[in-house]
């Protein structure tokens, strides 16, 4: 079972760099501004934000092994979209579904795993998402050096996700029924609406630290092919390629933090991610050359690899089980909206600036996170939930 939910993270981390990594190439093709990828991004944000609002209501109708299919449908759909499209409204139009289709993968099998395994294998998974997203660039990358059509480049990833897609129908039988998942649990599950879910103690900074960890990871993903392009002077070729290094860094990042939650809790691997990030947007800061630039898209990565699926992983123990799927669901949306509004709002600053201002942005979003998960830990302890959460090596 394992192995489709991986398989399935594989697939969801497949396109998400495509965009970031074949834009030096489609904008002049377009003919519309470097900033107009910030675009593009907010929309697959606001897809991505409804389906996330509405995961748990699928789920607990469908369960997650078809919600999940379908999704993976969609993305394959939409990417071709992205591969035949002749103008940047058609590109824009078929941005929604793309973001459909990934967060009802994400949202669902998130809140699936955080319920039935331990946080090792919650950055198991997301390290799955990794390798996906480490060669969706690759692909792209590869595919520009031989023939210079990006186009081609959403076309092959989109076939791969069809494959996908297939085997995720195919094994259906194997995950658990809608009704087996209602009852999973001594505790009945509760649907909270929006307005409930964020009177919760912890609510308003833990959606924050997702926000802010959102903005870090999706703004670094856009916008680092282009800082090596335009700040760094590199060919967009090999600004594609080297930007998949921020997610070699996720990758390996999350299969190492896999091991380490055996002798750190989620609330410390979240400090180490973040002193990772600190690192990284120094050396991207220091006037050294294009090779500490890309040293720190790889450090970036490393630190954002533990920081999302610890978050994920303590959900239920921070909100409790029965509410965790509602839960999951609206810190994800909230994250998102990370996603739809920051890439864009520096594109802006590009417009009016420069890309150089990257690592600056970079910095005080981080600073903001801390601040905001610091909230939660103090909150946290002040309460014997939160003294287990805060001391105890694994949540499971």
């Amino acid at each position: 079972m394992l192995f489709i939910i991986y398989l399935a993270f594989v697939s969801l981390g497949l396109p998400v760099a495509l965009l970031g990594a074949a834009w030096p190439s489609m904008y002049p093709v377009f003919g519309v501004p470097v900033s107009f990828s910030g675009i593009v991004f907010m929309l697959i944000a606001i897809g991505t934000i409804a389906s996330s609002l509405a995961s748990n209501h699928l789920t607990n109708r469908f369960g997650t092994g078809r919600v999940t299919a379908v999704s993976v449908l969609v993305s394959a759909l939409a990417l071709f979209g992205f591969g035949f499209s002749q103008s940047f409204l058609t590109l824009c139009i078929w941005a929604v579904p793309y973001g459909l289709g990934a967060g009802g993968v994400d949202a669902s099998i998130n809140n699936y795993v955080a319920l039935h395994y331990q946080s090792r294998h919650m950055s198991w998974l997301h390290g799955t998402w990794g390798i996906g997203a480490s060669f969706g660039p690759v692909i792209m990358g590869q595919i520009l050096s031989v023939s210079h059509n990006w186009h081609l480049g959403y076309v092959a990833v989109a076939m791969i996700q069809v494959v996908f897609a297939a085997v995720l129908v195919a094994t259906l039988a194997l995950w658990p029924t809608a009704r087996e998942q209602r009852d999973f649990g001594t505790a009945k599950r509760l649907n909270l609406d929006l307005s409930e879910i964020i009177k919760l103690p912890n609510a308003w900074p833990m959606m924050v630290t997702f926000f802010c960890y959102c903005t870090l990871e999706q703004t670094t993903n856009l916008w680092a092919s282009s800082y090596l392009v335009l700040r760094q002077g590199l060919s967009t070729k090999t600004a594609a390629s080297l930007a998949g290094l921020f997610f070699l860094g996720i990758t390996i990042g999350r299969f190492v933090s896999g091991f380490l939650t055996y002798k750190l809790n989620d609330t410390h691997l979240i400090w180490v991610g973040q002193t990772l990030v600190a690192i990284g947007i120094g050396l991207m800061t220091l006037p050294l050359g294009e090779a500490m630039a890309v040293a720190g898209l790889l450090f970036i990565g490393l630190g954002c690899a533990p920081m999302y699926p610890a978050l994920l992983h303590s959900v239920p123990a921070v909100f409790g089980t029965d509410r965790s799927q509602s839960v999951i669901g609206v810190q994800m949306a909230g994250a998102y909206v990370g996603t739809c509004v920051m890439p864009a709002g520096f594109g802006l600053i590009v417009a009016q600036f420069n890309v150089a201002l990257l690592p600056v942005f970079l910095g005080i979003v981080l600073v903001i996170m801390v601040v905001a998960h610091k909230r939660v830990v103090i909150t946290l302890r002040t309460n014997q939930k939160g003294v287990k959460y805060v001391n105890q090596t694994n949540c499971h």
